[in-house]
């Protein structure tokens, strides 16, 4: 029995279907913890077993661990709160019904920077490594995907890049760092669930095919799109600003500017790509597929 949260999001309702193909094959039934089922396809209903509920409610993964080998552990953002509340203490119930339930196995989402300079001081990603902490600490086994920032973060710019040609971060224009499909990250993620020969604790790099500037965004995304795409480079105060006014709380916005700072200062090269965490999907490929059509709709 595999259970999977936030099925309906970014990386999970890509990684379901991965598991909906495979999982018959290995034996695995697979078990959903969603808030509204409605969000599920019909036929996908028909083929998982669904407890419906927040998966920060003790009695909801209370239930959804009963009888489970492995868990797809991933915290949804929820800017209304603090860092630590958003992240660790959502964990907390999680972490108290693995141990309960003897869950051997769990694959969590987390971020690169682990053992940087940075890491104590970044953020929204400083919240997501204690959760590793917190879930490795109970004896499972445990892997973290450890992430850098999503191509599909740039979907947010769609608007931007189709009204004004451009887009916005906080990252000098040049500065080359990892960045991944969700895709590649579910494909990782239905590997370990599926194969779980691994044992201990560790943190599992998905590094996307190479490195990439604001700078290069903007090139690839001029020639994908047939149009000219410019990066325009904001500040760290006019960051902060936007996000309070857009009713983030104000503790989680200082966590996305800390954590923006941090990868600005490195907190996503201390790993070096290899065969084993190079993920295939290209920048190019994507924009083609997912922005594109965005853009120009």
């Amino acid at each position: 029995m595999i259970v999977i949260t936030a099925p309906t999001g970014n990386i999970g309702r890509r990684l379901l279907p991965l598991l909906l193909e495979s999982a018959p094959a290995h034996g695995e039934r697979l078990r959903v913890i969603v808030r509204d089922p409605a969000r599920l396809a019909g036929p996908v209903r028909e083929r998982v077993e669904v407890v419906t509920g927040s998966h920060g409610d003790p009695a909801v993964v209370d239930r959804a661990f009963d009888g489970a080998d492995a868990v797809f552990w991933l915290v949804p953002p929820d800017a209304s709160r603090t860092p630590d509340d958003a992240y660790r203490r959502f964990s907390l119930p999680a972490a108290r019904a693995l141990g309960a339930h003897g869950v051997g196995h769990v694959v969590g989402v987390s971020a690169l920077g682990r053992g940087t300079p940075v890491a104590g001081r970044a953020g929204l990603v400083t919240a997501t490594l204690a959760v590793d902490d917190l879930l490795a600490e109970t004896g499972v086994a445990y892997r973290a995907l450890a992430s850098p920032s999503f191509f599909e973060n740039l979907l947010e710019e769609a608007d931007s890049i189709r009204e004004r040609g451009c887009f916005t971060d906080v990252l000098d224009a040049d500065r080359k760092a990892p960045l991944v499909a969700v895709a590649d990250i579910a494909a990782v993620a239905a590997d370990l669930l599926l194969d779980r020969s691994w044992t201990g604790t560790g943190s599992v790099p998905v590094l996307g095919p190479r490195d990439l500037s604001p700078n290069d965004l903007a090139r690839i995304m001029t020639e994908q799109l047939g149009r000219p795409v410019r990066y325009e480079r904001r500040t760290f105060d006019d960051l902060r600003t936007a996000l309070v006014g857009h009713g983030l709380d104000k503790e989680f916005a200082d966590g996305v500017v800390d954590m923006k700072r941090a990868k600005d200062d490195g907190l996503d090269a201390g790993v070096t790509r290899t065969p084993a965490t190079a993920t295939p999907t290209t920048f190019e490929h994507w924009v083609a597929r997912t922005l594109k059509p965005a853009v120009l709709s």
